[in-house]
This record gives structure tokens, sequence and C-alpha cells, in this order.
């Protein structure tokens, strides 16, 4: 068994006076309550996500300064910079801001810093290169910046302003900008909506969009009154999904309108790279997440981020079409880099792992590509379900990513690891460093050490999530249906899991796949009989006599045909 199973427990009588309140199945209040959804007023906000329920954006730390701040601007025909980032989220957020500032009258130009030259946020060296680029007196920086203390008193001592509009953790002191709006700040006002704190930049920047035109209009900014803002949150679902920020909250209800947005989007960046990732009709989460994402961010991993950039803003299809075509490219490139790189990790992890000890993984080697070393990162996780760092570099000072498991705060990890390090930041799951080569076998250790303290043995063991038992016969199309009203999933959200017990195979299994590395089956639990597959099953034991199956309930289309299917996650004898 890969997983550690665990089963919610099943409450009968709150899920049944639920179902009767709101007309619902049993069965998808009881996945609502696993989500923590048990009064019916939070129950409907869920199921029916409206951008009226979106929550004021001065709420937000530092907002009516930021808007201060920019509107003196305009006002005075200050240029200013945006400052972004090479991410989905960064440029997400970047393309917003100017598809709102220029057109109300800002003199707004942007920098997105170089990966390979200038590494990440708000660097001495990517600043000075900024504002040699564009000399302005106001700088906003975008989904950076809570960190940089000592960029930021010196832009203060030249006298710019700097704006920060982040959601990364804060460091301490916080920087002091002329404005720090981040959730994360300590609520300085008990209204701060909780959801506040998981939104990313590109939700930040809608929210100050929103806070902009919400003061524009007041004042009487010119074109603010028929400004509309929903055209733009395509992007916003592009930078959320990407992210992996949780799908929740205002999350939700702005990926949820995004989404549909971005399905009937006529932006030709987007209508470009959908063709070229050949993407379906409709788009979800998982489309956006392994499909368009990963183009956008191939430009900056492999050159710079500009590129996704001026994709995003293309006017028309024929400046569009070859950006989208040149990002494809880039992604196929990305895609050989990080293939050769994993198997070159964790083949060397695989030699000389120790499960018992080896509660962090830390890697580094000169000449890695800094581009995918998040990437790799990320595999190596799925690979040994440990917080995982992957450096590299070409010279005297390495650079990485991080991802984590539950239970470990990597950020906070890595400031109890300052001595040793050179930059750092990010979240409790994912953050990036610099560090000295030399310092590599003491980081290791280290971490290791704060890991041991705060992981237990069965934390090391990825945990599956299931909603419910369940008999074959509840899954009809009627009620998978009826399941589909928690999408979109994600992070903060999981799709819907269940499991079946004691089943057996009605029919011989098959393979299938070019390299038959799927599995087909046909389950039954005496009352019904499913398909189910079990995609990259690999080599792997598959089930025999009976045996309980874990799985997710999907539908299948083939030649206009639909049926219940289960995609399977695990099994385990019955």
């Amino acid at each position: 068994m890969k997983f550690r199973w665990s089963l919610a427990p099943p409450q009968p009588l709150l899920a049944g006076q639920l179902a009767s309140r709101l007309g619902l199945s049993p069965l998808l209040a009881q996945c609502l309550l696993n989500r923590g959804f048990s009064e019916p007023a939070a129950v409907q906000d869920f199921l029916q996500p409206r951008l009226r329920h979106l929550a004021d954006p001065f709420l937000l730390p530092n907002m009516a300064e930021a808007v201060a701040r920019l509107l003196r601007a305009r006002e005075r025909s200050e240029p200013l910079v945006i400052f972004g980032d090479y991410d989905v989220d960064g440029v997400t957020s970047t393309a917003l801001l100017l598809e709102v500032l220029r057109p109300l009258g800002w003199r707004a130009d942007f920098y997105l810093p170089s990966r390979m030259d200038e590494g990440y946020g708000l660097s001495a060296e990517a600043v000075e290169n900024c504002l040699k680029k564009f000399p302005a007196p106001l700088l906003l920086a975008v989904d950076c910046g809570s960190t940089a203390a000592e960029t930021i008193r010196s832009l203060r001592q030249r006298g710019v302003d700097a704006i920060v509009l982040d959601h990364h953790q804060v460091s301490s002191p916080a920087p002091e900008a002329m404005a720090l709006v981040n959730p994360q700040l300590p609520a300085s006002n008990s209204q701060l909506p909780a959801s506040f704190t998981e939104l990313c930049s590109a939700g930040l920047a809608f929210k100050l969009a929103h806070a902009l035109l919400k003061r524009g209009r007041e004042t009487g900014l010119p074109g603010a009154q028929e400004f509309d803002l929903k055209p733009l949150l395509d992007l916003v679902a592009l930078g959320t999904v990407a992210d992996l920020v949780p799908l929740t909250g205002e999350n939700r209800i702005l990926v949820s309108a995004g989404l549909r947005q971005l399905n009937q989007t006529r932006r030709p960046g987007l209508v470009a790279l959908k063709r070229v990732a050949q993407t379906p009709e409709m788009i979800g989460v998982y489309e956006v997440g392994f499909q368009l994402a990963p183009r956008l961010n191939a430009a900056g991993r492999l050159e710079t981020a500009e590129a996704a950039l001026r994709l995003i803003l293309a006017r028309d299809l024929a400046e569009a079409t070859p950006l989208a075509q040149a990002l494809d490219t880039r992604n196929r490139e990305r895609q050989k880099i990080e293939k050769a790189m994993v198997e070159e990790v964790v083949g060397a992890v695989r030699s000389k792992f120790n499960p018992q000890n080896d509660f962090v993984i830390v890697e580094g080697q000169l000449l890695w590509h800094l581009g995918v070393v998040g990437i790799v990162a990320s595999r190596v996780l799925q690979e040994f379900y440990r917080p995982t760092i992957i450096l590299g570099g070409d010279g005297g000072h390495w650079r990485g990513s991080g991802r984590s498991v539950a239970g470990f705060d990597l950020a906070a990890a890595l400031r109890e690891c300052g001595d040793l390090l050179g930059r750092h930041g990010g979240h409790a799951m994912a953050a990036g460093l610099s560090l000295a080569p030399d310092n590599l076998a003491a980081f290791r250790r280290k971490l290791n050490e704060l890991a041991r303290r705060s992981l237990k043995s069965e934390d090391l063991q990825p945990p599956l999530r299931l909603d419910a038992e369940v008999g074959l016969e509840e899954l009809t199309l009627e009620t998978l249906r009826e399941l589909a009203r928690v999408k979109p999933t994600g992070q903060g959200n999981p799709a819907v899991q269940f499991c079946a017990r004691a089943l057996s195979h009605a029919r011989p299994i098959q393979r299938i796949g070019p390299e038959k590395q799927h599995v087909k089956m046909w389950v039954s639990d005496g009352a019904a009989t499913l398909e189910a597959v079990w995609w990259n099953a690999g080599a792997g034991s598959l089930p025999v006599g009976r045996f309980d199956l874990a799985f997710a309930p999907q539908v299948n289309e083939f030649n206009a045909r639909r049926v219940a299917q289960l995609k399977t996650l695990d099994w385990r004898p019955a």
C-alpha cells in the first residue's frame, strides 16, 4: 500500500439534516462536512460562489496608502515601474495591473528580473538594472519584496517610493515600504477576512485594481466609472491555479468566475496559447495547471519571462501566435532538461536514502539548471515524500528551490538556518534560497534536525484523504453531476475521493497504453459493476482476490456515450 488511507468519519445525522434543509444528497452533504461546511448559509456560499461576496479590498493592510500614492502619481504624471516576478503568478499580476493602469492614465512600465542573472525578487542588482532602464520615483513590486528590507531602504535613500504587493511571508523587521500590502502581516484590522491570507499576487493585483476603481469613482477619475474588471479574471484564474494556493474563500470565487472568463476569453494571447497546448473546448483547473501554466512558466525558467508577458498583452493573433509557439518550444526544451535532471537526482538520492534518518532531502550540484530546480524538487518529493530542496549554480553561490509536506513549514525552517544561507523566503510549502556550496552539508544536517523535531514517522507517508465509503450502485451519472458542484477543486479543496470495500474483478484486467503502462479493470461489489482505470500503474502489484479500492469518481465520455468510471488511486487487500 503506497498511501496512508484517511477515511473521514461518517456523520449520517448531520449529513442527513444538511441534505434535507438544502435539497442535497446525503453523499454531497458528507463531502461538504468533510470540507468544514456545516452551516446552510456557508454551504450556499460555497456551492454558489459570487463576485458580489468578495470583501472590501480596503480591508487589506496598507491598501489605502497604496491607492493614495498611486493616485498621486497619476495626478503628477509621474512615471512608475511595476517590478514583477518571472513565474505565472508574477507575470499575470504584472499584466493585470498594466491593463488597468495604462488605460486609466498612468505612465506605467514593467520590469521582470532574469532568473539566471538576477535571481528572485528585489535584489540590489535587479533593482539597479530596473531603474537604469526605467528611471521612476515610484516602484510597485508585485509578487516579491516582503523580505527585501535592505533594497527598499536603499530605494528610500535615493528618493524612490516603494509599494509592495505580495503574499509571501514577511521578514522581521518588515521592509519599510511606503505601503506593504500583504495579508501575511499581523492583522491590524480585526475585520480582515481569514481567506485574504490565501490570496496569491494575482488575486491581490485584482484587489488593488478594485480598490483603485472604487476610490477613482468616488473622486471622479476619468474612465473609472465605465471600467470593467471582469475581463481580467482570466488572468486571476491563471495566476491563482498556477501558484497552488488554496481554492477556498475569495480564491474559490475568483477562480470560479475566472475559469468562466477563460473559457470565453477573446484575449489573443490566451486564444493562441490554448491552441498550441491543444486544450479541450472547456478547460478547468487541470488544464490551467498542466497545459497553460507550464508553457507560460517556460519563458522565465529558461530565459526571461518577458515573452510570457508580451503574449498575454498581445493585441492580435498575428502577434500572439508566434509568441505562443515559441513558448511551446521552450516548454519542450524545459521538459527534456527536467527529465534528465530528475533521473540524475532520483538516482543519486536512491543510492544513499535512509528513510529512518533522512527526514529532508537536500541535493545540489554545479551546473544543475536553475530554471527547473523547483519542478525537480516536486518530482523528488513525489518519489520519496520528504521535504526536498534542490540547488544549482555556476559559481561560488548556488540558488535553489524547495517543496515541503504538511507539518513542516519550509520558510520558517529556512529562517532558522539563516546563518548558513544568503537570501531566502517563501511559503510553508514552497520556498527559495541561496547558499555557498561549502555550507551544503551543514545546511542539510541542520534542516534534518529541525524536521525530526516537528515531523513524526507517519507524517512521512503520503496521506490519501477519502470522503466516504460507498457502494458502487450509488455512483450514478446523476450523483456525479451533483458532486461536481464541489469544483473547482485543488489545493485546500480536494477532489472528491471515495473507497469501496470487498470488491472483485468482474472481467480480466487489461493493460493499455503504448507501453502498457495503464490498467483497465471492471470491479464489482455484488450490487454493481463499474469500469476502473489506473493511470501509470506501471509494473506495480495489481489487485487480486477480494480487495478495497480508493478512487476518484469521474464521467468518461467516449463515442457520445457517458458512463461513470473510477480513477484508481490505491488498493489494499479486503
